[in-house]
This record gives structure tokens, sequence and C-alpha cells, in this order.
């Protein structure tokens, strides 16, 4: 088998094959409004079957209807059982107002060393790494001791009902492996005391909940017969607005300030003091803290009324929960029960877009990301921190169906990780960070997989 050292002058040499495989899987709009018909995965599905093909690598595509495919493809080792799972994602979010883009939106423009268009960084850079990985271990007849999965899924973008969901449900089998690395980390941080990257261990829970304010209708020109809930609606956002929600500071991230010099022992009396001391230099990762420590309710949506000269007797306010791991469904409920106390007509309804879930921080597989960053960048001494995403992944599908499965992308240490912009305007991945992960994910799977 060829070094790493080796390997990774392939990687170099590939650069631009690399550039164009991730260009390719841009220009193809997979877009997904969370509204059926959308999404339209599969073509990007049959785009990345023919390109494993090349190699006689094999790949099925599976799906909830024929237009949401979700792709899987495996490369067999000596063992018959799968020892790691490559996950990504092929659907991206709508373009909102493409006139603000810098270049077309599905362009793959390049500029600046970055690769601009919708999905470039969400997810389908890494899609694009962890394909080439595949390719290179193929080409270069490296024999893994457990096989290696690769599941792209459809609609991560709208809860995975028609992606990793629908497969856990449906084809456990297929994507089963002890290890995953996904989405969701690996974006290094400031940090005082050197390179650091915050390695996705966990999620917060994304819960949807849906408040109903109840009035009478009437005639406009009469409003005094009538009780508009609108009025009454003012009130339920004053109290979301004033709401401080409890903080805590549970969460692994807390475990591992001193690695940013903040001495401090993180409480729940303390963690707004600290946030406020660290925001002024590394504004990024106080927004991180703030986040982790503590629920957030956001309202989103407002929908109601049937005309313009009607008093609408019905209003629904939809707001966005984003809970810690530890908080269960009946922790939110007495929240909501508190804010909207002594408002008549109002109820509300919980429904789960996403479960709070984690994996351990140590782990064969955290130890073999921890040896794939350093090899692949050089760098003997990173500090790691364990990190629970603000978001939601598919990762809270495999991680139920026993599999250890982190958040890491790879990112070059050199990326600013903000000029990503993620399911904003001027989306873009750098290109370093590209053929870093790509060096990554290729000594990922060598080192765990027993590659000779």
């Amino acid at each position: 088998m060829p070094s790493l050292e080796e390997l990774f002058a392939q990687v170099d040499a590939q650069r631009e094959e690399i550039i164009a495989l991730e260009q390719a899987l841009v220009r193809i709009p997979s877009v997904n409004s969370g509204f059926m018909p959308t999404g339209d995965e599969t073509p990007v599905c049959e785009y990345i079957r023919d390109w494993l093909a090349e190699d006689g690598i094999q790949s099925e595509i599976l799906g909830r209807t024929p237009e949401r495919g979700n792709i899987i493809a495996r490369i067999e080792g000596t063992n018959s059982d799968a020892g790691l799972m490559f996950m990504s994602h092929t659907d991206v979010v709508p373009v909102e107002e493409e006139e603000k883009w810098r270049f077309p939106p599905f362009s793959a423009t390049i500029a600046d060393g970055r690769i601009y268009g919708r999905g470039a960084s969400d997810c389908k850079g890494l899609l694009t790494a962890q394909l080439y990985a595949m390719r290179l271990l193929v080409r270069n007849g490296i024999q893994l001791e457990d096989s290696l999965i690769l599941c792209s899924g459809a609609d991560e973008e709208h809860g995975g009902r028609y992606g990793f969901g629908w497969l856990a449900d449906n084809h456990a089998d297929k994507i089963r492996a002890p290890f995953a690395v996904n989405e969701g980390g690996g974006t290094p941080i400031d940090s005082p005391s050197g390179l650091t990257y915050l390695l996705g261990t966990g999620e917060k829970g994304r819960l949807q909940v849906e408040i109903e304010v109840k009035g009478v209708s009437s005639h406009a020109s009469v409003p005094w017969q009538g009780t508009n809930a609108l009025y009454t609606l003012q009130r339920v956002l004053q109290r979301i607005e004033a709401y401080e929600p409890e903080r805590d500071t549970e969460t692994s991230l807390f475990d591992h300030l001193s690695a940013f010099a903040i001495e401090h022992k993180p409480s729940a009396e303390n963690v707004d003091e600290i946030i406020a001391e660290v925001e002024t230099e590394n504004p990024r990762f106080a927004s991180m803290m703030r986040a982790l420590s503590r629920m957030t309710l956001t309202p989103t949506m407002i929908t109601g009324g049937i005309k313009s000269n009607s008093v609408p007797e019905s209003i629904r306010l939809t707001c966005d929960v984003r809970t810690l791991p530890h908080q269960s469904d009946d922790y939110l409920r007495e929240q909501l029960d508190s804010i909207l106390e002594g408002i008549p007509n109002t109820t509300y309804e919980i429904d789960y877009m996403a479960v709070p879930n984690s994996s351990s921080f140590d782990t064969d597989l955290g130890r073999s990301v921890q040896r794939a960053t350093a090899a692949a960048l050089g760098i003997d001494d990173i500090q790691w921190v364990p990190a629970i995403s603000t978001g939601f992944t598919d990762s809270r599908f495999t991680r139920p169906l026993g599999t250890v499965t982190y958040g890491f992308n790879g990112s070059h240490p050199d990326d600013d990780p903000m000029l990503s912009r993620a399911h904003g305007t001027d989306e873009s991945i750098g290109i370093s960070s590209l053929i870093s992960g790509t060096k990554i994910m290729l000594a990922l799977a060598i080192d765990i997989l027993n590659g000779k």
C-alpha cells in the first residue's frame, strides 16, 4: 500500500479533478422547498452512480418516491461487516433573491480560492471529499479489513422523511455500521492555545410549536362587536420576547473551556458573564456558547385572518424551538405553560422535527479522526473539543441504530468558516477545505478500517 504521504500527494496532484467533481454536483439543482413535489435528488444519485462505476464501485439508488433517491455505495472489506459509513445529503435549500448573489447560484463559479454555489458547503463539499477518497482507495488497491459504506440521503433539509429517516425505518441493514462521519462539525475555531477543532458529537433537538389564538369575528367597521385575535397574539409575542430561558452548562463543550483560555468554571449563574467576556474577541464562539447554554424559542411565522375587512378570529403563530439533549418534551410544556399563563383563548401543539441526540466523545472513531486530521494537515498539537450542534442533521437517525456518529467535514485551518454562508447568499466552500477534507476522509477510512 502507498504511504499516507504518497496518497496525500495524489490528492494534491488531482486537485482539478476534485474541483470538477464538486462543480458537477453543485450544478445539479436538487432544491428542497419542503413542499412536495420537491427535492429531485435522484439526478444527483444517478451522476454519483455513474461516477463511481468508472472505478467498479457498485451502488444502488433507493427511494420512497422515484424522484427522491438515496444512493448507497460500498467497498467490501475482507470481513463482511461494515466498519464505517461516510454520510452526507444531496438536497439543498432554496435560493432567495438570486440577484443578490455574486455569481449564479448553480454555476459553481471559482473565485478567490472558493467554489460558489448553493450546496457547495452544505453538503456537496463533504460528499465530494468522501467520493474522491473512495476512488483513491480503489485505484490504489487498498484492501480494507471492514467494509466502507457511502450513503448520501435525500430530504435532510426538511426532516429526512424521504432520506435517512426512511432508510432507517425500511433499510436499516444497508446503513448499519459501528461508526459514521457526517456533516455538523469539523471546523476550526479561534483559540489562544493553538489550533482547535470542534468535533460534532451531538445535536440540540428541533421542535415546531404551533400556538393558536382564538377570538370572535366581526365586521372590521364595528370591531367592538368581535374579539380581535391579533391583540391577544400581541400579548403572546411580548411574553415570548421577555422569556428568559433557564441557563444550563451540562453540554460537553463547557467541560473544555480551558482550551479557549477561559479559567472560570462555568455554571448557570456565571455563563452569561463568561459569554460577555468572550464576545468582543471571539463573537462566533460566544454565540455558540449562548446557544448551547439554553433552550431557544423563536417566533418565525404568522398566519390568520380571512379578509381585510373582517376582524380575525383565529391566528396561528409558528415557533422554532431548540432543546438541549437532556431537556424533555415535558420540560418544554412546562416552559410554554408558564409563558402563556393567564392569556385567554390560546392553545398549542408540539411537533418534533428532531429529538436531541449525541455520541460519546471518547471512542475509537474519535481517536481515528484525530489521527487522520493530524496526518493530513501535518500538525500534531491539535486540540479537540466536543460540541453539540445548534442545528440538526441526519445523524439523529443513525445514533439510535447504535452507530457512533460524528460531525466532521475536515475544513482547512486557514479557511474562514464564516465564508461558507450555508443556507445564505453566496454560499461557497474553500478549495483548501475540499482538499484537506479529501485527505482526512481517505486517512480516516484507512486508519479505522485497517487498510493495507
